[in-house]
């Protein structure tokens, strides 16, 4: 049996009698072994934050120092980290290793929001009240934070939301992702022993989903920051109406590709950003939208570049496409391509699940909006492609949906670009770029079922403080 990797629950490595294994999800291999935490932990957790909450803070310049020296040593790190993510992810190695120097990035932008995060100077005088008066805002931390991570980015989720809770001050109870903890625990090892950030600050709990219920309704917790899943989401918002809740949740990414746009290389991008860790992003490209014009063109090279992914062992250097997370989740979405097949949708390459386990990239034509692979997030590589005659058309298509994360337009015509931009109701609009493209220091965020926040460390750090403001009266003012 494989070592426990003990839990962080302050300065204790903490194990319990019952763990549980984290199994590759292509060839179910043991990986690993994780404690099964109790709310007897989450307690603990806490209370060990609202210890750190009150007791002698943390100066910006040590925060900053801190969340430095992990950029450091991540990137030192960096081929463990990334094999580490292939493993318990079952995510190809050349994207593991996009996604560890991803986080890298993500704790500079942290240290960098630490250094910079400033209040504001209030011009009190500007009424007969505030006479002999100064006044400013201060930005201090929120208190304790709550952070609920998904599967999908194991590393670099944890430290959009680890890093920017450093970065403003805030003690994290963390709980990670049951399928990829391993990923979450060695990151509070490198930040606690390797970077100096004193024990309590972060905590990291490996709980079932179901028992993370109650670090939600804790008391002590003063903010949730939660990836993942719609109804879990909402659902955490609602059990915490007098909490700060951020979700950053689903969406089914449309790209609408405009006659002026060039074909191949369009084609080539989506097909990178439908099946780019089997499509298990939520800015994955899932409904494309192309001009009727160039549609057989277009499609032709869709199918090309789809049919020449390598599909495999993710620890291979050439495997682009591997398992899905678990076979429910693989069955799923084969379903779903099923039930479209059935009302009238056609297969132009893949849909069918390999010897491994695998579900093969997929082209789907001929979908309409009402098909579950249009109007619900997929998560599964996977696209379908419907055609329009007019651009109007297209907003409208790629507007019809319960999601407003990112969606993209190919065109050379500014005009329509600028239209795009104007009239696409989604928290981020790309033009001549997929909407699966993200800087980690960006405003990223969406509207109605895809969360209510923005990431990128200089905008998470602020919804993690409060405003404080602060008056004095002098005679000499």
């Amino acid at each position: 049996m494989t070592d426990v990797t003990p839990m962080r629950i302050g300065a204790d490595l903490v194990t319990t009698e019952e763990s549980v294994a984290v199994c590759s999800p292509y060839d179910g291999r043991e990986v690993g072994r994780v404690p099964v935490g109790t709310e007897a932990h989450l307690d603990a957790a806490v209370a060990i934050a609202v210890v750190r909450r009150d007791g002698e803070p943390l100066p910006a310049w040590r925060r900053a120092e801190i969340l430095d020296r992990a950029a450091v040593r991540l990137a030192e790190r960096h081929e463990e980290f990334a094999q580490r993510i292939a493993a318990e992810a079952a995510k190809p190695i050349r994207t593991a290793r996009v996604e560890v120097t991803r986080a890298v990035d993500t704790f500079r932008f942290s240290a960098t929001a630490a250094r910079t995060l400033t209040g504001e100077t209030i011009p009190i005088d500007a009424s007969v009240a505030g006479g002999n008066k100064l006044a400013f805002v201060r930005r201090v931390p929120i208190g304790v934070v709550a952070a609920i991570s998904p599967f999908n980015f194991p590393v670099n989720l944890v430290v959009h939301k680890i890093g920017p809770a450093i970065a403003a001050g805030c003690p994290v109870v963390l709980k990670p992702a049951s399928a990829t903890p391993l990923s979450a625990l060695a990151l509070a090892d490198l930040l606690i022993d390797d970077c100096g950030l004193p024990p309590g600050w972060l905590n990291v709990v490996t709980c079932p989903g179901s028992v993370a219920n109650h670090l939600v309704e804790h008391e002590d917790v003063a903010l949730i920051t939660f990836t993942g899943s719609p109804p879990v989401g909402w659902g955490i918002r609602a059990r915490a109406p007098r909490k700060r809740v951020g979700l950053e949740l689903g969406n089914n990414a449309p790209v609408i590709v405009e006659p002026s746009a060039d074909v191949a290389s369009t084609a080539e991008k989506i097909t990178a950003a439908a099946t780019a860790f089997a499509g298990q992003s939520c800015i994955s490209v899932q409904r494309v939208f192309v001009h009727r014009t160039i549609a057989e063109a277009f499609v032709e090279r869709l199918v090309e570049g789809f049919a020449g992914l390598v599909v495999g062992d993710p620890a291979d250097e050439a495997t682009a496409v591997s398992a899905m997370i678990d076979r429910g989740e693989t069955e799923r979405v084969a379903g779903w391509i099923t039930e479209a097949v059935d009302a009238g949708a056609h297969i132009a390459v893949g849909g069918s699940i390999d010897d491994h386990g695998v579900l093969q990239p997929t082209v789907l034509v001929d979908v309409t909006p009402d098909m579950e692979v249009c109007r619900t997030e997929v998560f599964g590589p996977l696209v379908g492609v419907q055609l329009y005659d007019d651009v109007d058309e297209a907003l409208r298509l790629a507007n019809d949906s319960r999601y407003g994360l990112q969606a993209g337009i190919f065109t050379a015509d500014l005009d329509t670009a600028m239209k795009a931009a104007a009239r696409l109701d989604f928290g981020g609009v790309l033009i001549n770029e997929v909407p699966t493209w993200r800087a980690d220091q960006m405003p990223y965020g969406g509207l109605r079922d895809s969360g209510n926040t923005r990431e990128g460390p200089a905008y998470a750090v602020r919804e993690m403080t409060e405003e404080r403001l602060v008056v004095i009266h002098s005679p000499s003012l």
